[in-house]
């Protein structure tokens, strides 16, 4: 039987206003933060592979786990004919890029793992000129970790110890989640951003404990840690990235009230932290915000504030305090984070922070930034629209997809995701549909498949085409593998059940 016309149209507002929400919703007042906690099969196979090569950075202060996987390696190469003739030639990839520090060759193998999808293949995510230049350098162990990978069975090795894994993850189930939800509260802001957006936290045994590797690509936020001996939770380095998580689109979408704080640069030219604070004010009042929205929500006597507000000066975070301060008023007031934030930022005087980090004299050194956000080397178009839509700028994000899209040179499939997201937030759900269908020709991105997928699905529910609508949600399915359990969890909810739209609530 078919529906009237009427009834079909308000369905398709109805959709309209759903794909609206769902890009936008916020989980604010939910005790499920928007957080993912994640165990990876690659890069524990990429840390296996440089743990089998020598790296032994604090190996005796971590988790038992990573030793006894060790030693089930070599027992497994020992045993292997012919395991010698891959690992000679993966170890000496190794050692031939091996940086004076330690920490960074984890670093950089973190940076490939993050950009490889799954055993057994390994294949880049993106083309290898668009990596990251940390990952970039040792890209060329790929094919040498594909033959590891298959000839000492490291698939078994790593389903012999995925229940410890597993384990260890529990543990920081509950404190990460407290420590959410905490964020969220005291922001007065949610994490929920547009169609997409993660965080994800991967543990992984097999790196050094001390270190943790934060990273952000594009719109997307990771944090890699490796357990010690003791199971230490390390929530504070988690927390700064999740700031930046939360803070960072702000920055974007009032971009054009740094321009008078530019001057401030000048008074930092000495300071010992990394360059690009010195040389973009947009990344420096960010850092400093972060920092003492740290600071307020850490209880520590006030000697040990006032010691730590120092060292921010010293470091040259130099408006650290002042947003210290001016957090004061912001905690009493009722007024959300997004509200307050042209306030905080408008009323900086320049004149005065200038004069006072002109008596600030500069420490020799400081500790690195954790979060690194060196993203892809090329891609700058959609990188830049990707941004702006979580800046809540569609209409340039928008045309920057379209310009990724005349030019060619850039993933055509995710710059039509792009158009089909603002197609939605247009309430264009004819223009929507074609555009996640022209994704789907062209997309390298298992989050792009995935997500154009489930949206095609719950168009076709709305449709009430549920044979159409239940094939996509399967592709979805099978595009999210174990990597992507938002999409996952969506895709099997789809299959469950037929999609309804929330009803937009009358006003009265």
């Amino acid at each position: 039987m078919f529906e009237s016309g009427n009834h079909f149209a308000r369905r398709l507002v109805r959709l309209a206003c759903a794909l609206v929400l769902v890009v936008t919703a916020p989980s604010w007042g939910q005790n499920t933060p928007n957080v993912s906690l994640e165990i990876s099969e690659t890069l524990f196979s990429v840390l296996t592979a440089i743990n089998t090569c020598g790296y032994d950075q604090e190996l005796g202060v971590s988790e038992p786990l990573r030793a006894t996987i060790r030693s089930a390696v070599a027992k497994a190469v020992s045993n292997t004919d012919g395991a010698s003739a891959v690992v000679t030639p993966m170890c000496l990839f190794y050692r031939q890029h091996q940086t004076p520090e330690p920490a960074h060759d984890l670093s950089h193998y973190v940076s490939l793992a993050l950009y490889l999808e799954g055993p057994p293949v390994f294949k880049l995510k993106v083309k290898e000129s668009e990596l990251p230049p940390d990952a970039n350098a040792v890209a060329g162990i790929v094919p040498l970790l594909q033959a590891f990978y298959d000839k000492v069975g490291l698939h078994a090795i790593w389903e012999q110890h995925q229940k410890r894994y597993t384990e260890l993850t529990e543990v920081y189930h509950d404190p990460l989640s407290k420590m959410t939800f905490d964020t969220e509260i005291y922001l007065k802001i949610p994490s929920a951003g547009y169609l997409g957006r993660q965080f994800t936290v991967y543990l992984d045994a097999m790196g050094a404990p001390s270190q943790t590797n934060a990273r952000n690509y594009a719109s997307d936020y990771y944090v890699v840690i490796s357990p010690t001996a003791a199971t230490a939770i390390k929530l504070q380095q988690i927390r700064h990235t999740y700031l930046h998580y939360l803070l960072d689109p702000l920055a974007l979408k009032n971009g054009d009230t740094f321009k008078r704080l530019e001057p401030l640069l000048g008074s930092v030219k000495n300071a010992p932290m990394d360059e690009a604070f010195k040389s973009n004010i947009s990344l420096l009042v960010t850092e400093c915000l972060v920092r003492a929205v740290e600071e307020r929500l850490t209880k520590m006597p006030d000697a040990e504030r006032a010691k730590a507000l120092d060292e921010a000066d010293k470091d040259g975070y130099v408006l650290t305090r002042y947003f210290y301060d001016a957090l004061g008023k912001f905690d009493k007031d009722p007024s959300g984070m997004r509200n307050a934030y042209a306030d905080l930022v408008g009323n900086i005087e320049v004149s005065k922070e200038i004069k006072r980090a002109a008596q600030i004299q500069f420490a020799a050194e400081a500790a690195p930034e954790l979060l690194h956000l060196n993203g892809p080397q090329t891609g700058n178009l959609l990188l830049k629209a990707e941004r702006r839509l979580a800046a809540g700028d569609p209409e340039t994000a928008q045309k920057l997809a379209q310009q990724a899209l005349d030019g060619q040179e850039e993933d055509s499939g995710h710059a039509w995701f792009i158009m089909a997201v603002v197609a939605t937030g247009n309430r264009d759900i004819d223009g929507a549909r074609k555009d996640f269908e022209q994704a789907l020709q062209t997309a390298r991105e298992p989050k792009v498949i995935a997500w154009s997928h489930i949206y095609l699905g719950r168009i076709f529910d709305l449709k009430e085409d549920r044979m159409a609508a239940v094939d996509q949600y399967r592709a979805a399915l099978s595009a999210a593998g174990g990597n992507l359990p938002e999409a996952k969890i969506a895709a099997e909810r789809g299959i469950e059940q037929p999609y309804e739209p929330p009803v937009a609530k009358q006003p009265e």
